[in-house]
Order: structure tokens, then sequence, then C-alpha cells
């Protein structure tokens, strides 16, 4: 699989250069999917911009988002007569943006789309996340019929939680990639 064809979706405010996205951007010539306000959000303009972004691939995508990447793809998902275009997604600490303090922080993401993705997924979550409890998170990847992978408790899972080039979740990754495209066609 080309590596361009891995779509790094940061979350909100996006991912500095310690965060684990852009340290595999940096080492393996991923493609950083870039919005163009990442400190006020709007759901459409960032569904908009992943659209147009897979729509340029030759081939079927794999998302790896973190945060608000992981709403985005739910969102962008829901709506979008091109799923066909992403292969798989690797999520990781999705926010729970129906919450009253993060609904606050990242207004429009509400309601979280609770439906199965139309691609393998698999969801990484932190017990002590501060934006979204473990519960949800379970419920979130149950909904999307995703894999869920429970990290312990280390916090938002990006920079501050100290994980380097995190290979657990790297790992997770190459299996992804290597899943043959023609499973994810099945839903287009």
């Amino acid at each position: 699989m080309n590596p361009r064809n891995v779509l790094i979706l940061p979350g909100w405010q996006n991912s500095g250069p310690d965060h684990w996205q852009s340290r595999w951007e940096k080492a393996h010539g991923y493609t950083r999917v870039e919005q163009h306000d990442w400190m006020r959000p709007l759901r459409g303009d960032w569904s908009a911009r992943l659209e147009e972004v897979l729509l340029s691939r030759d081939e079927p995508a794999v998302l790896v988002a973190h945060s608000l990447g992981c709403m985005l793809t739910a969102a962008w998902a829901s709506h979008s007569r091109n799923t066909h275009r992403v292969k798989a997604a690797l999520l990781v600490a999705p926010p729970d943006v129906e919450r009253e303090d993060v609904c606050q922080m990242l207004p429009g993401w509400a309601p979280v789309p609770m439906r199965k993705l139309p691609f393998p997924a698999v969801v990484f979550c932190s017990s002590d996340d501060p934006f979204c409890a473990p519960e949800r998170a379970r419920r979130f990847a149950a909904a999307w019929g995703a894999e869920l992978v429970e990290a312990g408790p280390r916090g938002h899972l990006n920079a501050d939680s100290g994980l380097g080039d995190w290979p657990e979740a790297f790992e997770k990754l190459q299996r992804l990639q290597a899943l043959p495209a023609s499973l994810s066609h099945s839903h287009s």
C-alpha cells in the first residue's frame, strides 16, 4: 500500500511535533489531512475536506484518526457516498462530543453518529481520558462495529501521554493496511 494513502486525521488544534500522529507521518511518509481552521472546527467543513482528499487518491485509504478526527470519520461515513474509498480506520481517543463540557468546546459535533462503519475499524481508548469516559468509548466502538483496545490509564493518548512512536497502535495499523481492499467494498 502506498504510504501517502494512509491519511492522518488530527483532532481539534492539530497534532504537534511530539504527537504519535506527527511522528508516524514523518517516519513513514503518511499524508496529513490539513483542515483550514484547526481552532474552530466545523463538522461540515472538515467532512468536505476529508471527502476532497479521499477523491484525489488512486486507491482506498486507511484513516488514522485522533480525538475529533474519530468523530470526523464517523460523521463523514454516515453521509458520504464514497465510503468505498476507505479501506479501514484506526480511531484513537474519541471525545464524547455529547458531554456538556466537551460540547461547549466543540459546538456542532453532537450527536455522535452511532451506526456501523462501512469499513473495518479499531478504537483505542484510555481509562482516564479527560474527554471521554471508558464506557462511552466502549459504546462508540460497539456502535461503529470496531475492535476495541483499552490502553490503560494514558490520558488522551496524545503527546502528553508519552507514547513516543507507539508501537502497539502501529502494529494494529499495519494489520489494517494488510486487509484485502475487497472487504471494505461490501457496503458501497
